[in-house]
Order: structure tokens, then C-alpha cells, then sequence
């Protein structure tokens, strides 16, 4: 993937956006009134019609619980940072407990 459309940016954060949606059991009225912003541009957004604002992106990302690293994970070109957003993403599905153990190995592993 080389430098991306603004189109193909928009449908990849949009799809990032309607999953934890509805991960959430949230309608796009609920998400809506949540963000403060019509369901109409909540819509457009999660089928990649239209760019997001930062503020938007910021708020989304903090009410759902979204890493940068999942919203930007697809975009990703640089093969350093790819690998580095892949484990982070894998790291975002770690359970609690799983993820203090891996806190404690990374702790072992640095100071190796």
C-alpha cells in the first residue's frame, strides 16, 4: 500500500468506527448524541463518505475505547511501524490479567 486516497483513509477509519459501534451495542442515534454530532455525519463517517475532524476522531477513539494503533492499523506502510501497530494491536485484545503478565515479561525482557 503506497500514499492512500483520501477515500480509502476515510472507509478504513469509517469500518474501524461502525465495529466498535456495534461492539458496543450502540445505534448510530446513541453514538450520535454520545459525540454530539448529527447520525446523518455518523453515517457518512462509518461508510467512509466523508473525513473525519480531528476532535470527532479524538472523541470516538476515547468513548469506545479505540487505540490509535487500531484506527491507523490498515494504513500503515512502513514496515518498521507495521510490525510495531500489529503487536499493539494484539496487545489491545489481552485480557487484564494477561496484560500485567506481559507488562512484567517486557519489564524482564528491557532489562536483559
Amino acid at each position: 500500500m503506497g500514499n492512500e486516497a483520501k477515500s480509502n483513509i476515510d472507509s478504513s477509519i469509517g469500518k474501524v468506527f461502525k465495529d466498535y459501534r456495534k461492539r458496543h451495542h450502540l445505534t448510530q442515534d446513541k453514538m450520535a448524541e454520545k459525540l454530539e454530532i448529527s447520525e446523518k455525519y455518523i453515517s457518512r463517517l462509518e461508510n467512509g463518505n466523508s473525513g473525519v475532524k480531528l476532535e470527532t476522531l479524538v472523541n470516538y477513539m476515547n468513548i469506545l475505547g479505540i487505540a490509535p494503533n487500531v484506527v491507523f492499523h490498515e494504513l500503515m506502510t512502513n514496515e518498521d511501524v507495521k510490525l510495531q501497530v500489529e503487536l499493539s494491536c494484539k496487545i489491545s485484545e489481552l485480557s487484564e490479567p494477561k496484560l500485567k503478565f506481559l507488562n512484567l515479561f517486557l519489564e524482564q525482557l528491557m532489562e536483559l
